[in-house]
């Protein structure tokens, strides 16, 4: 993806996904050194939002988290299905962009109405519906976006929750978080190989497999977002527990860092059983072709899922599509009206 040519620049998005480089150099990890505070008091942490606001935030906070070995209690799920939950012990964190979103705010309004005095919104827009059903707001830094898919703001959003942990742990990220930008920037530009390109066009689905910290999970909406192909995510290693069985010749199967010691599953599974194509995005290489990145450390998901929109712009482009404007989906998928 090369912003300097017309048939990448015409379009909002792929300007945003560059933006994304300025996003992450802004990046102060202060702003949430108070709230980590009060957070390590309560212990318990719950994460919720719709669609690209909570998929990558919550799922990349809660894999660091217990890979970490905090002692916290994180949660997420959907806000709709949240509002079943008792959240009283529960510091809880309300991400829409918009700030606008239905479900979000519901929830917010339940338990403000419930006396949680810990509600944090977290929202690209000043004033919003939202912010007045939360204790404390914060604006996201990364500017507006004009794509119907998000994208800069999804980063930013990730970077704030997961910098709550850095602030609890006093983790040094100086050095990887000052790497960062370049190494999304190399990313977002890595050349796509065009055959890489024509086997997704031509596949009836695309699937992503990938550890479940919301990088294959978010691509999956993306694709459906970006190339208008039927997409789907298998966490983990789903894709050998039964949906091979209905998994077309020709298919393609994007892996999110696979693991080393299911290689030889793959290959027997997948490409020699179902007759499927799996291309790896990684920072090594692997038995199976491979979009290669530069290695981040802790921050590979920021570069796998950056290497991951790249990806999807070649094959929104080369299908012709108005990579902004999506037929049926919005920018808002549903938005509340008081």
């Amino acid at each position: 993806m090369n912003c300097s040519e017309k048939k990448y620049s015409q379009y909002a998005i792929t300007t945003e996904m560059m933006d994304t480089v300025e996003t992450v150099k802004r990046f102060n990890p202060e702003c949430t050194r108070q709230i980590a505070e009060q957070i390590s008091k309560v212990g318990n942490v719950y994460l919720t939002g719709e669609g690209s606001s909570r998929i990558f935030p919550a799922k990349n906070t809660l894999r660091k988290s217990k890979r970490w070995g905090l002692d916290l209690n994180i949660q997420t799920d959907g806000s709709w299905q949240s509002r079943e939950y008792d959240l009283s012990k529960y510091a809880v964190f309300f991400v829409s962009n918009s700030g606008r979103t239905k479900e979000v705010i519901l929830l917010a309004q339940k338990l403000k109405e419930e006396g949680n005095p810990l509600r944090f919104g977290l929202t690209s827009n000043e004033d919003t519906i939202l912010s007045t059903y939360c204790s404390q707001t914060h604006v996201l830094n990364c500017g507006p976006e004009d794509a119907v898919a998000a994208t800069k703001s999804v980063v930013e959003q990730t970077l704030y929750l997961e910098s709550i942990l850095w602030n609890m742990q006093n983790r040094d990220v100086k050095a990887g978080l000052a790497a960062l930008p370049a190494q999304i920037k190399e990313s977002l530009m890595l050349p796509i190989p065009p055959e890489m390109v024509k086997l997704a066009m031509n596949a009836e689905t695309i699937y992503f497999a990938g550890y479940n910290d919301g990088v294959a999970e978010e691509l999956t909406l993306k694709a459906n977002e970006i190339t208008r192909h039927k997409s789907d995510f298998l966490e983990g290693t789903y894709a050998f527990h039964g949906v091979e069985e209905v998994m077309m010749k020709g298919d393609v199967v994007f892996w999110i860092d696979p693991i080393l010691d299911e290689y030889e599953k793959i290959q027997d599974c997948l490409i020699k059983g179902a007759g499927v194509h799996v291309i790896a995005i990684a920072d090594r290489d692997t038995p199976f072709p491979t979009i290669k990145t530069p290695s981040a450390g802790d921050f590979n998901p920021y570069v796998f899922l950056c290497a991951g929109w790249n990806l999807l712009v070649e094959i929104g482009i080369a299908c012709g599509l108005d990579l902004d404007h999506p037929v049926r989906a919005h920018k808002i998928g549903n938005e509340i009206h008081l």
